[in-house]
């Protein structure tokens, strides 16, 4: 069993082997471009062949200028920054879906999606522009690849207690698999609430870059959590609770715009 847990502890330091740009965080990502963009952009073009696209033209056209706005500069950034190959391999589009949902998503390789129902929370081109900012910067930190590569490990240690555990006893077989499923969860979650605050951070930055007010990212999350009654405690949770994000949003004001002066 130690052996097991040994090899699983030198392959995770082995593929720990990139930074996320800016945040500096260390990821694993042992998924490509190449195996993950196809189906993205297939999987996008389904979804907007199955769901209903808004017609109001007003809220179109701004929600176009602001995403291209915010992708002109990470991809600015990246062409900076010796990633022109990654630059070059986004596909950027942006459409507004016809739906309530408080909701946004950006696929990897730059496929966006807004809901009707989050405008409200946007507010204003600030406000789209800070949601904005946060869907991209998941594309461009590679968190769905992040998360696929994490699944992957996670699947691995769950067979690396099943082989270690099968001299144990049932019941003790049952209480190392409960233990490890209960851990790794728990883990998964931390992981999300990770990429969601980093999300929010590189938002701020992308946003200024691109030339709005990265307070009213903070506004945002003030908006949130009036119309939020969410009691899921924040440990339990994929996202931070709007009061943290509010907090760290706030705090980190003066280092994003420290950070988006050091890029233009």
């Amino acid at each position: 069993m130690k052996k097991i847990l040994l090899f699983l502890y030198t392959t995770l330091l082995f593929v720990q082997c990139s930074s996320v740009p800016i945040t500096g965080r260390k990821r694993i990502n042992f998924v490509s471009d190449a195996q993950v963009l196809p189906t993205s952009f297939a999987q996008y073009k389904t979804f907007l062949a199955e769901n209903k696209l808004a017609t109001n033209s007003k809220r179109i056209a701004e929600l176009n200028a602001v995403g291209h706005k915010i992708s002109k500069s990470v991809d600015t950034f990246m062409r900076a920054n010796n990633m022109k190959k990654e630059a070059s391999s986004y596909e950027w589009e942006f459409n507004l879906i016809e739906e309530e949902s408080l909701n946004a998503w950006c696929m990897p390789g730059g496929k966006v999606v807004f809901y009707t129902g989050i405008l409200p929370i946007a507010k204003n081109t600030d406000g789209i522009a800070a949601i904005m900012g946060h869907e991209i910067a998941h594309a461009f930190a590679k968190h769905g690849q992040e998360r696929m590569s994490s699944a992957q490990i996670q699947l691995l240690g769950s067979t690396a207690v099943n082989i270690g555990t099968q001299n144990k006893e049932e019941k003790e077989r049952e209480l190392w698999n409960l233990a490890y499923g209960v851990g790794s969860q728990l883990g998964m979650l931390k992981f999300s609430r990770t990429h969601e605050t980093e999300a929010d951070k590189l938002g701020m930055v992308f946003m200024i870059l691109a030339g709005y007010n990265p307070e009213e990212a903070v506004n945002v999350w003030v908006r949130m959590q009036d119309v939020s009654n969410s009691k899921i405690p924040e440990f339990l949770s994929t996202h931070p609770s709007n009061k943290r994000r509010i907090e760290t949003l706030r705090d980190f004001i003066p280092e994003a715009k420290r950070l988006a002066s050091t890029y233009k």
